[in-house]
């Protein structure tokens, strides 16, 4: 008798023991489940913003104002990452990184201007913005210049860019189909040294890009140049390193937000 209660008994303990081992394994199943999601989460939470390094961007003249935004942008989506700008000539940045300067991003004025870069060196291409030429004249506009035929009167003080330059071609380009020779007094390094000579009121017109004369913010005043007789600059960013951050800088300039940062500084679209 009291075997068979011993046998019965351990009959109805067997089943509660098996239950109560694959509740426990159901547990820990789960546990560790739980523990991957948790992990993974971060993971994929911190993707856009676990970039780490500097990015080091040379830069046409005329993107400066643009640049110097999406940088403040950038930086504060990324805070690991810092990015250096640099801006000149194209001409010059191009010749400085083919001479080794350190450079992980170059964007430039014209597609013409990124002929003499050492293609070894180009990871990719691709075109982000476009411009056009402009007369930028004072204010108070002193030389009474209405149009780009007052460029050739004697009386007109012009500075352009200097003829190496995208922006110096652009401008010889134009006067070319308006048939002038405008009376240049001063030919600059680059289109924001030669805009400066109209803001200090050393020259009467200046020929730049229609950009700076929106970054210019009122201080000088736009005169247009008609199409049939401007010159259309594309630009393009050049990638120069294959790091993340770089990739991810470049990434930024070419969406949607990044374009329309671009854009809203006076450039049009690609």
């Amino acid at each position: 008798m009291n075997a068979g209660l011993r046998h019965r008994r351990a009959q109805r303990l067997v089943p509660a023991v098996a239950t109560g081992a694959l509740a426990a394994l159901l547990a820990a199943l789960l546990a560790a489940l739980l523990a991957a999601c948790g992990t993974a989460t971060p993971s994929a939470g911190t993707g856009a913003t676990s970039l780490r390094g500097t990015v080091t961007v040379l830069a046409a003249a005329s993107l400066t104002e643009s640049f110097d935004q999406l940088k403040k942008d950038f930086e504060a989506a990324n805070p690991g990452v810092t990015v250096e700008t640099s801006y000149g000539s194209s001409a010059t940045l191009v010749q400085q990184v083919d001479n080794g300067a350190p450079a992980s991003v170059i964007a430039l004025a014209g597609t013409s201007a990124a002929e003499p870069l050492d293609r070894r060196l180009v990871k990719d291409t691709k075109t982000f913005a476009t411009n056009d030429l402009e007369i930028a004249v004072p204010p108070a506009n002193p030389g009474a210049v209405t149009s780009i035929d007052d460029l050739a009167k004697p009386s007109v003080k012009v500075v352009v860019c200097a003829d190496t330059v995208p922006c110096g071609k652009a401008a010889q380009a134009t006067f070319s189909k308006a048939r002038i020779v405008p009376n240049v007094v001063s030919k600059e390094v680059d289109v924001k040294a030669t805009l400066a000579k109209v803001k200090l009121a050393e020259a009467d017109a200046a020929v730049v890009y229609h950009s700076d004369v929106v970054a210019a913010k009122g201080s000088v005043t736009g005169v247009e140049i008609p199409s049939r007789l401007n010159t259309s600059l594309s630009y393009p960013v050049i990638t120069l390193s294959d790091d993340a951050a770089s990739r991810a800088f470049v990434a930024y300039l070419l969406s949607a937000k990044g374009l329309a940062t671009v854009q809203s500084f006076g450039f049009g679209a690609p």
